[in-house]
């Protein structure tokens, strides 16, 4: 396999972090809400370092808060992860090695990783999507940990619901700022759609339905 470039791998830790301050302060809200919901501290924990995925992992908090089941938990999480499923297939031809070596090097990806690794022809940079994805994994982690320490926290009251949908926004700022008409257009026809679907749709259908718009681009790029 070929070996990782450290000094793109040390950049991409570096521009990890504001985006690792933004995960620890949501991981924190997460930890705060999990315990609020009932699930213990050592479970969110481990869902924080096993699942890596705040949509996903407050989608599910979120079901059973309300008094859902873990079947309908899970397959909230499922649904809303499913976004990885078209960002992995633009993201494979750009690792080295075969099928299982191209699986375990997704693991990392995370939303802000996988957007600013994009170059402009379309691949991506693996030693910055690596370290950029280590600094919020550790930060992700951290954050989680503290919350459920802190039990007994208004996330809201904090102000603290406010970072995940600016998390995101700042995503979709960053591909608009990379200047080229496919990545402008496949961003802001996934927002608009998503938008669209908020209303109408249960929990995650926006993300899954708007995450598909990202095979345009992969088709373009071919």
């Amino acid at each position: 396999m070929t070996p990782l470039d450290r000094v793109r791998l040390r950049e991409g830790l570096r521009a990890s972090a504001p985006f690792a301050a933004a995960s620890l302060l949501l991981s924190f809200s997460f930890g705060a809400v999990a315990t609020a919901a009932g699930v213990p501290a050592i479970a969110a924990v481990v869902m924080s370092a096993i699942v890596y995925a705040g949509s996903a992992q407050f989608a599910s908090i979120a079901i059973l808060a309300a008094g859902g089941g873990i079947g309908a938990a899970v397959a909230a999480a499922a649904l809303m992860n499913s976004r990885f499923l078209p960002m992995g297939v633009a993201l494979g031809p750009s690792l080295p090695g075969g099928r299982l070596a191209r699986a375990l090097q997704g693991q990392p990806v995370v939303d802000s990783s996988w957007a600013l690794a994009l170059r402009q022809d379309g691949t991506f940079d693996r030693a910055f999507l690596f370290g950029h994805s280590a600094g919020q994994y550790v930060c992700w982690v951290l954050g989680t940990t503290l919350g459920v320490l802190g039990g007994g926290l208004d996330p809201a009251a904090l102000g603290l619901d406010a970072i995940f949908p600016a998390f995101f926004l700042a995503l979709l700022v960053a591909e608009l700022r990379k200047g080229t008409r496919t990545s402008a257009g496949v961003a802001l026809a996934g927002a608009a759609l998503a938008l669209a679907l908020v209303p109408a749709t249960p929990i995650g259908v926006p993300v899954l339905v708007a995450s598909a718009v990202a095979l345009i681009g992969l088709r373009r790029r071919r």
